[in-house]
């Protein structure tokens, strides 16, 4: 769902009591009127050169309150582009001028606007904990206004993480202060947020009306940025009820809205919007390329979720136009950037999506390893057994459950070159000719080019890549001996022996697995690592398939025998 940004600093931030010492009329003043409603209408690069107009014009010592106030609205305006350094910037003087003046108020609510800059990278934890800071000075000093927008951006916070109850107390907070202060303006905002909880809960008709109650307010008022991101999360509502005509219509009305004034977080959340509902209505070329502009702009402006986001719904793109390399690449591309938000915060919104796209990524690698096996009828169920196996021996390796997920990744994945070695030779009943020796040699190298593009998180390359090396140096691609094979390999390998020993080949009819531990066991000291073929011999026997396999192939042990 649609992020609405942080509650600003305060559309009458430099208006209201920071401006005080300006007499009605003066310049000044009507320059930071005319930026707060270009900033309200979008239009952000006006608001900054109404705003730097005016701080020219500030000479007097009492007039410091306004110079942080327009400090930190242009502060503000940069976030909003994502120009964060030039931001900060902004924001340290606004900090400096409010302590030499002694100014509680403006060190509180540039506390806020700083938070805001930090959610607007997607670094929630840092945001939290500066919002919970401003809240604690803003009540300190009596400023409700502030108060209630600390709500409002803490709200916010809670929604992204899934934490819907404490996300909507939040917004009731808010809504109650502004209310109070007669803030319709800001009214409007945060019932955007109050229609994303519902949204959240699946309580469509009541975030419908809330939607239109909150455009009404933005409307009424004139916010046009507010507005804008309403109708993206409006869409997305409609998105989920299956109403894909209306979402997109929606979609386009904000770009011809957004484009004009460069809102360009309103054009990268309707561009992945009309993504999906392209891709939904079976537009994939569409969905491609609005996917694929949506990326770069969230990708641009450091917005992590929304790359994230975006990253998922192009996976969902390409495993629907049967794409899986690139598949297998936005899936990873969306894993690490929810993974680089899970090491900036423990938030249980990208944790709950990183299981989910844990299972994606299994879902989508164990299709292509039975695309992989379907040239080989011999092999059906191969790449499920070996990853089954190898994971027994690496659980006793390494217990990490991280760890264990990604390297049955690796697994599954071991024998994707042998899509580039031809039907015949795979199926050939009887020897190989040197020439066919050395195409079937050539799948573990094949794979690893065929994956080399897919940046996964683990080390699965080395695997692809090393399954075939012998301890002895007597393997292939690259004959490494002993350590020198990457230990994941060594683990596999033992795993891809057992079962092609127990599995009927072209040339022979399958071992027992007993058998098959006993030609592993002769040939221990030149083919395996020998401390891990001690640990297989005992994992095995106890393995759910070890039984059933002897069990089931009676005429196995007549023929091994």
């Amino acid at each position: 769902m649609s992020r609405t940004p942080p509650g600003l600093n305060g559309k009458h931030d430099a208006a209201s009591k920071e401006a005080a010492s300006l007499p009605q009329g003066s310049l000044a003043l009507g320059l930071m009127e005319e930026a707060r409603v270009a900033a309200a209408s979008g239009h952000r690069e006006l608001a900054r050169r109404r705003f730097e107009s005016a701080l020219y014009l500030l000479r007097a010592p009492e007039q410091a309150g306004e110079a942080a106030a327009i400090f930190r609205n242009i502060g503000h305006l940069y976030f909003e582009d994502g120009e964060f350094s030039a931001g900060e910037d902004c924001l340290e003087v606004a900090r400096a001028v409010a302590e030499a003046t002694g100014d509680a108020s403006a060190l509180a609510r540039t506390t806020n606007a700083l938070a805001g800059g930090f959610w607007l990278r997607g670094r929630l934890d840092d945001a939290q904990r500066l919002y919970t800071q401003a809240g604690i000075e803003a009540r300190q000093v009596g400023d409700v206004k502030l108060a209630a927008m600390v709500e409002q951006n803490l709200g916010t916070i809670a929604n992204v993480r899934g934490d819907l109850a404490s996300a909507i107390a939040h917004y009731e907070t808010s809504l109650s202060g502004y209310r109070e202060l007669g803030l319709d303006d800001q009214v409007g905002n945060v019932l955007n947020n109050v229609g994303m909880a519902h949204a959240h809960l699946q309580q469509w008709e009541e975030a419908e009306r809330t939607y239109l109650e909150a455009l009404a307010m933005c409307a009424a008022c004139g916010d046009v940025r507010t507005s804008l991101m309403i109708e993206v999360n409006r869409a997305e509502t409609l998105i989920a009820r299956g109403r894909l005509a209306d979402a997109k219509v929606i979609c386009e009305r904000v770009l011809r809205r957004a484009q004009p004034i460069n809102d360009l977080r309103a054009i990268s959340e309707a561009q992945k919007n009309l993504g999906v509902v392209a891709r939904n209505s079976k537009f994939f070329d569409v969905a491609d390329s609005f996917l694929r502009d949506a990326f770069s702009s969230a990708t641009t402006r450091e917005d992590l979720l929304l790359a994230a986001e975006v990253a998922r719904e192009q996976a969902e793109l390409y495993s629907a136009m049967r794409r899986e390399r690139e598949t297998l690449q936005a899936l990873n591309t969306s894993h690490r950037l929810f993974g680089q938000l899970r090491a900036q915060r423990d938030i249980a919104d990208v944790a709950r999506r990183m299981r989910g796209l844990e299972q994606r990524f299994y879902d989508i690698v164990s299709a292509w390893a039975r695309s992989i096996e379907s040239k080989d009828p011999y092999t059906l169920g191969h790449c499920e057994r070996v990853a089954d196996y190898a994971c027994a021996i690496f659980r006793e390796v390494d217990p990490n459950e991280g760890a264990l997920f990604w390297f049955r990744i690796g697994a599954l994945l071991h024998d994707v070159g042998k899509t580039t070695v031809p039907t015949e030779v795979l199926n050939k009943p009887g020897k190989l000719t040197p020439e066919e020796r050395a195409l079937m040699e050539s799948h573990p190298a094949a794979g690893v080019e065929l994956l080399k593009d897919v940046e996964f998180p683990w080390d699965v390359l080395p695997m692809v890549r090393s399954h075939h090396e012998r301890w002895d140096g007597k393997g292939y691609p690259d004959r490494l001996t002993g350590d020198d094979i990457p230990l994941n390999a060594r683990v596999l390998a033992l795993a891809d022996v057992f079962d092609a020993l127990t599995t009927d080949r072209p040339y022979r009819p399958a071992f027992s697995p007993e058998e098959a531990l006993r030609i592993m066991r002769v040939d221990m000291s030149g083919a395996f690592d020998p401390s891990l073929l001690p640990i297989f011999e005992r994992i095995v026997p106890t393995f759910q398939g070890f039984v059933a396999a002897a069990a089931s192939r009676p005429e196995v042990k007549q023929a091994a025998a």
